[in-house]
């Protein structure tokens, strides 16, 4: 009889557990966890703090005994692996409750610890609270329910950011402090600032670019020297692959500092595997190693490691990195690679943004959305994908995720036959109108600028010519523009003098349309990517000080490319 050990639960272990037993009905299979919880939905625990999911059983997912009674299999919480002992193969164990060691034999062993949060060592750190078990999570509701006047969730990340919408929803007022200059760094700049407007929108205090130097009774203080006043800390800065288990026994440990493993999950040790959050994992877009604290990714892992255990074929499993988060009324989605990232790797890129309905503007109920695609500018391969809006978002990054798995370019995006019907969509839908603008480019069609080229462009010389209406010209513009609507455009280019014009509007559809015919007059001109409303969500946006500061509602524009 095989004897097969897995070492912790939830997505990673559970799913190896039970793939195991469905491949083999007579194997031992013990799995050991250290906290009183299994299996759980750990990315629920944010919404239990808020109230969103009331009751906690909800959140508990199988019990040892449903486990035992469904897959015979045994699930011993409160059972801590101390030390494993390769040569032997055995692991040595400890009750947490009896309060005795033993120790237990393996054929294969698999390791999925999951991570630890990061905590800093800053003065009072201790009384800080972090999320990441329904232990954490149960301790955060006791607090919680105490009705603390105020509160302060250090660090803007998924985690930082949805749990502060929940304490929100408790009616406890919340302060964000993030030390970087923008929330959730998966994104680019231009797609992080309306998340943060939503954050504030919403009444949460917003402090980004200030860190957190000690907590003291009564507040947190910061790296600038300010106070912020907090009855409740809640650290969320991050979490990091636990590997003291690994390391101890020699295991190898990779370049991002998570558990070396191959394509079958195997750890430098062949009867070990390791699966989850511990586990580094292949990044799809370069081979290199990645960590990837997603649950999807633990589960498909999980079954690869038990597959292989009981010598199936398996196939490889690299990363794309594909994640959403719900920040309130916004849904914001990112897969692959970001702008920063491709520029910190020095691989060249072109980017395409775009604001489209969610559905068919003409029925009711559209909402508009931001879809940033970064393609390859030689070959369209899509190197990633960030979209933020209220709704439609998940399904186009979805899509994306899709494409860049089975090898679509993002002209070949275009070709995507999606469904359609006008409550559920567009007959362009926005993931082809993606790959149409993507042929645009790559065919030199026409030329596109960013946001961030916009004051270097004015610099060289160019003349900024906005193609919207009056109206909305009037109701914000970049500085220096001059407006000719594009319907005027045909009669009145002449009065353009410069020879290179940068021409925007309010989402790059009117501005595509003037760009080609000022083309074909001999003029350089240049679209600006995702026009005004782009460059208004950016780190470049300055307003004109003789117009309203608000920012303009989007229009959604429905014309073909």
């Amino acid at each position: 009889m095989r004897k097969i050990v897995i070492v912790g639960g939830v997505a990673g272990g559970m799913s190896a557990a039970t793939r195991l037993r469905r491949l083999d009905a007579t194997a031992s299979i013990v799995v050991l966890e250290r906290s009183s919880y299994v299996s759980y939905a750990n990315c629920g625990l944010p919404y239990f703090v808020g109230g969103v999911i009331s009751q906690q059983s909800d959140l508990l997912l199988q019990t040892p005994a449903s486990l035992h009674a469904r897959f015979e299999l045994d699930v011993r919480v409160m059972n801590e692996v101390i030390s494993i002992d390769r040569g032997a193969k055995k692991v040595f164990v400890r009750d947490l409750e009896a309060e005795h060691d033993y120790e237990l034999e393996y054929d294969a062993l698999i390791l999925s610890p999951g991570a630890q949060p990061v905590v800093p060592p800053i003065p009072g750190i201790e009384c800080a609270l972090t999320l990441r078990t329904v232990e954490d999570v149960e301790r955060i509701v006791t607090a919680v329910n105490a009705a603390p006047k105020c509160a302060v969730v250090i660090g803007g990340g998924f985690i930082g950011v949805e749990t502060a919408e929940n304490l929100a929803h408790r009616g406890i007022p919340t302060t964000i402090i993030e030390a970087m200059d923008q929330v959730l760094a998966p994104l680019d700049p231009e797609m992080a600032i309306p998340v943060a407007n939503e954050i504030r929108r919403n009444g949460v205090d917003l402090r980004l670019g200030v860190s957190v130097a000690a907590i003291r009774d009564g507040g947190v203080e910061l790296s600038d020297g300010s106070m912020v006043a907090a009855e409740m800390v809640i650290l969320a800065i991050g979490v990091r692959p636990d590997v003291t288990l690994a390391r101890d026994a020699g295991l190898e440990i990779g370049p991002r500092g998570g558990i070396h493993v191959d394509e079958m999950n195997r750890t430098s040790d062949p009867a070990i595997y390791a699966v989850g959050d511990a586990a580094e994992k292949s990044d799809a877009l370069d081979g290199e190693s990645a960590l990837v604290p997603l649950a999807n990714i633990a589960n498909r892992h999980g079954r690869v490691a038990a597959d292989h255990i009981m010598g199936r074929p398996v196939r490889s499993v690299p990363t794309i990195g594909t994640a959403i988060v719900k920040v309130f009324d916004l849904a914001i989605a990112t897969t692959g690679w970001n702008e920063k990232r491709l520029k910190a790797a020095g691989r060249p890129f072109q980017i395409i943004h775009t604001h489209p309905g969610s559905h068919a503007g003409y029925y009711p109920g559209a909402e508009t959305m931001a879809l940033k695609l970064i393609m390859d500018p030689t070959t369209g391969s899509i190197l990633g994908a960030q979209g933020v809006g209220r709704d439609g978002v998940d399904k186009r990054i979805d899509v994306i995720a899709t494409a860049i798995r089975v090898g679509v370019t993002a002209p070949e995006l275009a070709d995507l036959e999606l469904a359609y019907a006008p409550p559920f969509g567009s007959a362009k839908d926005p993931v082809n109108m993606l790959g149409y603008i993507a042929e645009n480019l790559l065919s030199a069609l026409t030329e596109n600028a960013q946001w961030s080229d916009v004051a270097g462009l004015c610099a060289s010389g160019y003349k900024i010519i906005d193609v919207r209406s009056a109206g909305e010209f009037a109701a914000g513009a970049i500085l220096g523009a001059v407006n000719i609507p594009v319907d005027e455009i045909r009669t009145r280019f002449t009065e353009i003098s410069a020879p290179n014009v940068l021409v925007t509007c309010q989402v790059g559809q009117r501005g595509h349309t003037a760009t080609m015919f000022l083309r074909e007059q001999g003029i350089n001109a240049v679209n600006l990517d995702g026009g005004y409303q782009t460059w208004s969500h950016s780190p470049a946006y300055v307003p004109d000080v003789k117009l309203d500061e608000a920012r303009p509602t989007t229009e959604m524009e429905h014309a073909g490319v």
